[in-house]
């Protein structure tokens, strides 16, 4: 029961308690749920006229908890982009501080995984994810607590690099660390599956409402529910 229009190369960060609608919102985006009325709508054309093959590859998506399948690092960052070269993966190895790590494995990118990514922290997956997302190159982009399993130092290193990678591609960002989503150009937040609030962070912020309540939650110490 909602209505928004997102126009092309704008970022929108989505923020809202937990079970609020957010990542539900984006899992419809990439069609893993039908609406049962209405309609959604993707560059004047009707999701369900997409093949799903090829809506799906039109969007890079980092999951707050990514998969990794049995194989290389290599294999599982090239999955987005078979034909990248050898120098594109190692700018998104950079980018996403996956050469930090990777390079000090006796294997380096050729070191296999277990199904999953065992061996692995849930810091280095989501590195992983991110690098696959940089090389996958795409116009769309979906971060679901993207830099949750990071530490502070990390988070905003790769944030800069994602900063780097969005201007000109339509993103949306599922935060509850507030502070990751002042380069939005947007946030909706969410509640009970609605979006109650829908401006620029510096306007919500200013403004009474449950954006205003959650910051002030965040500054006090308080902990924003996580996104689901």
């Amino acid at each position: 029961d909602l209505s928004v229009v997102v126009p092309r190369g704008q970022s929108v960060a989505l923020v809202g308690p937990s079970g609020s609608g957010k990542s539900t919102f984006t899992a419809m985006l990439l069609r893993l749920y039908d609406p049962r009325a209405g309609r959604i709508v993707l560059n004047g054309v009707p999701l369900d006229r997409y093949g799903l093959s090829d809506l799906r590859s039109s969007f890079g998506v980092v999951p707050q908890d990514p998969f990794l399948f049995k194989g290389t690092i290599w294999d599982n960052l090239i999955v987005t982009n078979p034909k990248a070269s050898p120098h594109d993966v190692r700018r998104a190895m950079d980018l996403a501080l996956v050469s930090e790590f990777v390079d000090r494995l006796p294997d380096g990118p050729a070191t296999c995984l277990g199904e999953g990514g065992s061996g692995l922290s849930g810091g280095q997956r989501q590195r992983l994810a991110i690098a696959r997302a940089i090389l996958a190159d795409s116009q769309c982009y979906i971060f679901d607590e993207a830099t949750s399993a990071l530490d502070v130092q990390s988070e905003r290193l790769i944030q800069s690099a994602i900063e780097k990678l969005l201007p000109g591609r339509t993103s949306f960002v599922i935060a509850h660390r507030l502070s990751t989503i002042r380069q939005c150009d947007r946030v909706l937040v969410f509640d009970q599956g609605q979006i109650i609030q829908d401006g620029p962070y510096d306007q919500l912020a200013a403004k009474d409402g449950m954006f205003k309540n959650m910051l002030s939650q965040a500054a006090g110490g308080g902990f924003i529910s996580p996104a689901t």
